[in-house]
């Protein structure tokens, strides 16, 4: 198979392209950088089965080729992170909804498979926990910015599933579920490389709110693999699947938890959501996937659980902690 990964030197795309890789296939990525980085794929860049173009996916005669010669396409490129959503609307929908229209418009021309990494994000403020895939999507207010992300996705995946039942392009929809692992970026407000690095500098953990939120954490080597599973399966087209754990944390206690298999001396800051992101901000109480639908699709079972994660985060962030020391 010869695949092309939009957004592919970003933190889950270098995870997927090794992933492919690993199992046999030529792998095509296409990236502008914006929030990827070429030090993502450095380990890739020699392989005889992998290919970049640093690009946008709006350079059309550049993302045509690329899809010409691919079979499949997974569309990871997106505006992500809190941070980057409440001080960039702009930026985040233009990219999101723009890019993935672009995408479907050309792979719709060649007849080409498309995969769309979706979001948590799209079930809003709903109450209904765990989200199933037909679950109602509440969002908030259009003038709070922090909802122009998940409203961007959502308008992704009503296209993606409009292409699919009006031109018969095959798609398949994705929802993530706080995906964490090695080489991901705290910069945008990831939380579980910010604590990680946090403690391991002995600073304080900055736990926005009073904590109680909580989330599922998915190490990103079993979403990279569940997102190949589905591109190999045919009973998953036309379909939308959470890919998660539902193995449920508070942030606060996630502090903790971080704090002691650190063993770390940090003392852990409650920070108001106003002062880090702005006012009047909502944040999701709870983020659980029910993930009964992929489980019986492609038999999907994660392989690690969070103590596995966090640990696989202390170490990348820990050489890279030493590194960057030494360097320095």
């Amino acid at each position: 198979m010869k695949a092309l990964i939009t957004g592919g030197a970003g933190f889950i795309g270098s995870h997927l392209s090794e992933h492919l890789i690993k199992h046999g296939n030529k792998v095509f990525i296409l990236d502008d950088l914006s929030t990827g980085t070429i030090e993502n794929i450095l380990h890739l860049k020699n392989h005889p089965n992998f290919h970049y173009t640093i690009d946008t996916v709006m350079n059309i005669p550049v993302t045509t080729k690329l899809i010409e010669q691919s079979d499949v396409i997974f569309h990871l490129a997106a505006a992500v992170g809190v941070k980057l959503i409440v001080k960039s609307p702009v930026r985040t929908i233009e990219t999101n909804v723009k890019g993935t229209e672009t995408i479907l418009k050309l792979a719709e021309k060649k007849r080409k498979k498309v995969i769309l990494t979706s979001t948590s994000e799209v079930y809003g403020k709903s109450g209904k926990v765990p989200f199933t895939e037909d679950s109602d999507l509440v969002l908030g207010p259009t003038h709070k910015g922090r909802w122009s992300y998940a409203c961007s996705k959502a308008i992704d995946e009503f296209l993606a599933l409009a292409y699919w039942r009006e031109k018969g392009l095959p798609v398949i929809v994705t929802r993530l579920f706080n995906t964490a692992g090695p080489r991901q970026s705290g910069r945008y407000g990831m939380v579980l490389p910010t604590f990680v690095r946090q403690a391991l500098l002995d600073h304080p953990i900055t736990v926005f709110g009073e904590g109680t939120q909580s989330r599922c954490f998915t190490h990103v080597s079993d979403v990279a693999n569940a997102l190949y599973q589905l591109s190999q399966t045919e009973a998953s087209i036309g379909r939308v699947f959470n890919i998660g754990s539902d193995e449920e944390i508070s942030i606060l206690e996630l502090a903790k938890k971080i704090k002691h298999l650190v063993g770390s001396q940090s003392r852990i800051d409650l920070i108001s959501y106003e002062e880090a992101y702005e006012e009047g901000f909502e944040d999701m109480p709870r983020r659980v996937p029910d993930i009964s639908l992929i489980k019986q699709i492609i038999d999907y079972h994660p392989r690690n659980n969070l103590n596995q994660i966090i640990q696989s985060v202390i170490d990348y962030e820990r050489l890279s902690l030493n590194f960057s020391s030494k360097s320095g």
